[in-house]
Formats: structure tokens, sequence, C-alpha cells
């Protein structure tokens, strides 16, 4: 065995800053002789990262890192790796802690710290539940508030804190006392099958906290990735509690292009958050990707139908994509469909199904056949910038 694949990493990221670093002190607190890793990119604009190694003492070691390509993330790629190499040739370290700045995704480092040769034990979001709403809501630039990874980065507070959320499965939850039962269960339904971990306190008679045993249980990099895949993600199913709504709407028709457009802007600020796959009539080969919060959307092709390859093709794609599609197939359609959820406290149900419904082919439409709705108005070629 590798001194590499001896180190356990354990990757603690989200934008909720005071959660986070409370997360990592509780892991120093638990598991003796832990080391943190902490690149800070707020020093980004001045051409370096300055790089921050810590235990439960206090700081072992700092530097700076070069920005790569003007881009502070990619400064944190080429130094994260040899750092957790010298940690493990050194040895003594039973985890290696990375806390991510405040808008550095999970997803990106769990697949460098993979690739870099180290075990990834688990991947954790630190979350305030009283803040989830606010940061969901939030449309503004990350460049504005001072929170850009680099100089071209466009991503929003709203859509990274999604990313951050939904990746991860363990939620650090801070004990917020300005938290109530309406943001608890807006977090539950945003991310049903994440484990929701209080940071709190270490249990007991020296028993490792709840937070500590989730940093050394396991992660698997790929099967995380084909959960984010608009194809075979696992959306959240229908809930409603505590004034929080989960709404799941499945269809096997394709939308009318142009009046689906036309409804964009309502259906985009129908709830905090939005998500999943649909089908334009005139576009009947692609995956479309449907990605919404604080009020904007993305939408981006995610490639082809399984339906619209031919058979041979089948064998080059994921089993996991494979068994999404055989669950949703259409004796007529194959996997085309129309797989949208929206979560949000005071959702209006009714109303965001009709507006749905009525962006759908028409009977008539529908009957014209695939040939008159390749000829429908292309208005979704701009968006997609076809």
């Amino acid at each position: 065995m590798s001194s590499s694949t001896a180190l356990p990493v354990v990757i603690v990221g989200g934008l909720h800053a005071d959660a986070r670093r409370a997360a990592v002190a509780r892991l120093l607190a638990d598991v003796p002789g832990s080391v943190v890793l902490h690149h800070d990119l707020a020093t980004a604009t001045a051409g370096t990262v300055v790089r921050t190694v810590r235990d439960a003492t206090g700081v072992l070691s700092t530097g700076e890192a070069p920005l790569v390509n003007d881009c502070a993330c990619c400064a944190l790629r080429e130094d994260l790796v040899p750092e957790l190499e010298r940690l493990a040739d050194a040895g003594g370290t039973p985890l290696a802690v990375v806390e991510l700045w405040d808008s550095v995704e999970p997803r990106a480092m769990a697949e460098v710290v993979t690739a870099g040769g180290f075990t990834v034990t688990g991947v954790i979001t630190a979350v305030d539940p009283a803040l989830v709403l606010p940061y969901l809501g939030n449309g503004d630039d990350l460049a504005e508030g001072g929170l850009a990874a680099a100089a071209t980065d466009q991503r929003t507070v709203a859509d990274t804190f999604a990313r951050q959320l939904e990746y991860a499965p363990v939620l650090a939850v801070a004990d917020s006392p300005e938290a109530d039962d309406e943001d608890r269960e807006l977090l539950s339904q945003l991310h049903p099958t994440a484990r929701r971990v209080p940071i709190g306190h270490g249990d007991p008679a020296g028993a490792p906290s709840a937070l500590a045993r989730a940093a050394f249980a396991g992660f698997d990099v790929e099967a995380a990735a084909a959960a984010q895949h608009p194809a075979c993600a696992l959306l959240p199913a229908e809930a409603d509690a505590h004034g929080v709504a989960t709404f799941v709407w499945r269809r096997h028709r394709p939308f009318h292009p142009e009046r689906l457009y036309q409804a964009l802007e309502d259906l985009t600020c129908a709830a905090a958050r939005s998500r999943g796959r649909f089908w334009l009539a005139d576009k009947a080969d692609v995956l479309l990707h449907w990605d919404a919060a604080g009020g904007a959307l993305c939408v981006e092709s995610a490639g082809p139908w399984l339906a619209s390859l031919p058979d041979a093709a089948w064998e080059l794609v994921p089993p996991v994509r494979r068994a999404a599609a055989a669950l949703d197939w259409h004796p007529e359609h194959g996997d085309r469909c129309q797989h949208l959820v929206f979560t949000s406290p005071g959702l209006d149900r009714d109303g965001l199904e009709r507006l749905l419904e009525s962006c759908l082919l028409t009977d008539a439409e529908y009957a014209a056949g695939r040939a008159a709705w390749r000829r429908l108005p292309p208005a979704f070629d701009t968006l997609l910038e076809v």
C-alpha cells in the first residue's frame, strides 16, 4: 500500500463559512492528530493563493501558490495533491481534512484528490439551516460578494450553493437558533438522501462524534458524478410539510419550444429550486438539463436520449444511465420524457402544473408527428448557443 492510499482524505466545503469552520474544528477535536489543509482564494486578485496547514494546536505551515492561467481554483488543484503527498510521506496523520474556500465546489476537488491517488473517505457540506433559503434565493454573481474563484467566474451564489449542497452525501448541520421548522424542512426536501449530522459536541465517554464517523464512512466519486448527471440524477420525491413542498412533474409528451420559452421566467421564479430533464419537440434527440436557483435558469444539452442512439452505442453507455432510462422507458418515445422537480416554501402546485401543461404540444400538434415538430420555431437555439 502506498503512502497516498494510506492517508484518508475528507473534503469539507460550503458557502456558510461559520458552519464550515465549526465542522472542521469539530473534526480536529474528535480525530487526534488530524491535519487541515486550506487554500484561501480571497488573495487571488493579487496573483496568489495562500495555503495554510494546521492541526488542533494551531498553524503548522503557510505558503503561497501562484495562479495558474489566472485561475485560483487551478492553483488549488496544482498545489493540493503535492501537499497531501507531503503529509502522507511524513506519516502519522490519521485524517487529512481539506477545507474548501467558500465558493469552491466539492465535486471538482474530490475528483482531483482521487486522481492524485488518494482515497476520499467523505465529502461534507456544512450548512446553517437558517441561511438555506437566503442563499438559494441569492441570484447575485459570486464576484459581487468577493467570492469569485477566477476573473472569468460567472457563477451565482444560488447555483453554487445548490451544487455544494446536493453533491455531498453528508450535511454537517449547525445548531442555529434562528432556524425554524420550515428551514429544516427545506433542507430535508432539497437533499432527502443526505445524512444530516449535527456539528454539536463530541459524543460522551470519548467516543467519536457522528461527524467524525461520517468523515471515514467512504465515498464513491464515480457514483457521486452519476448522481449529478441530469439523465440519471436521483431527484427528490413529492413532499409537503411545514409549509415547504416538492412538486414532481413527469410527462411523456414534448414541449412546444415557443410556449415553453415564453413561460421560462414564470417557471424559474415559481420555486426556490427546480431541476431535472426535459424534451423539446423540435429537438427530439437532445436531452436537455433544467437547473434553476435564485431566479436564474441554466438550460444546456446533456447529450442524446438513449432512444436516439443505435443499439451498438448502448454498450458505451454506463450501466447506471441504462438503468435510469429503463425506468422511464415509453413504448413509443423510449427514455424521452419530462421530469422536472420544484422545491420551495409556499409552492403553488396547481398553478405550476397548469403552466407546465400549457407548454406541452396540444393533441393536434402531437398528432401531426415528428416531421411537423421539427419545423416548429427554434425558440431555444439562442439559449443553447446552437
